[in-house]
């Protein structure tokens, strides 16, 4: 084979694979992707510009676009939510140290790959004592690819025990301390650990 043959045939070949490995969403996974990818654009230049980013807040941090892995569609789930029968206040601590309470409120679950997990949903409140639910997890990922400290995810509570939640990993985020040492964010506990790679959501800014 010639070397102009040869240089044809890897053309071909890389082509190849780079198009067998382009997963074929359908036309709503599309739109979905497009508008995760859209709201993280927006992110950015929120985060860049306005006063109270934590890029801006009292000592000015340089800026970077965020970090992030490619959205996939396989990380959306729905749960109900498990209320627990009883709504244990506990210690968690910041990355500064300090003590903070929150309730064990409930728990919502999801499968991946044959594998049942579940993750709880816990209940704080701002110093102004606005109630506010979230989930704090971290997994496989943790300290190499994504923030060791761990990743949020909001949650907005319903009224309608019978709701079926979207969890999306894909919205899995940093709290602001990954970025500027003045904030301190409350640390996953153990049992909040997920024995799995969540290889979606924003990666280590640093």
């Amino acid at each position: 084979m010639t070397k102009k043959c040869l240089s044809v045939f890897l053309i071909f070949f890389l082509s190849f694979v780079a198009c067998s490995c382009v997963k074929n969403y359908t036309h709503e996974q599309k739109l979905y992707i497009a508008a995760i990818e859209k709201e993280r654009k927006e992110k950015d230049i929120s985060f860049k510009n306005d006063d109270d980013s934590p890029f801006n807040h009292k000592s000015k941090i340089h800026f970077e676009p965020l970090k992030y892995y490619d959205v996939d569609p396989s990380f959306v789930f729905h749960s109900k939510l498990y209320q627990y029968p009883v709504k244990d206040t506990i210690k968690v601590f910041g990355t500064k140290g300090e003590e903070r309470k929150a309730v064990r409120f409930g728990y919502v679950t999801f499968n991946y790959d044959k594998k049942a997990y579940r993750i709880n949903v816990y209940k704080g409140s701002t110093k102004t004592g606005q109630e506010y639910y979230s989930i704090w997890f971290t997994d496989k990922t943790s300290h190499d690819e994504t923030y060791g400290v761990g990743r949020y995810l909001d949650f907005d509570l319903s009224p309608d025990p019978g709701f079926l939640y979207t969890i999306d990993f894909n919205l899995a985020y940093n709290p602001y301390c990954s970025y500027s040492p003045e904030y301190s964010c409350a640390i996953p506990l153990k049992e909040d650990h997920i024995d799995l790679a969540i290889k979606v959501g924003e990666k280590r800014f640093h």
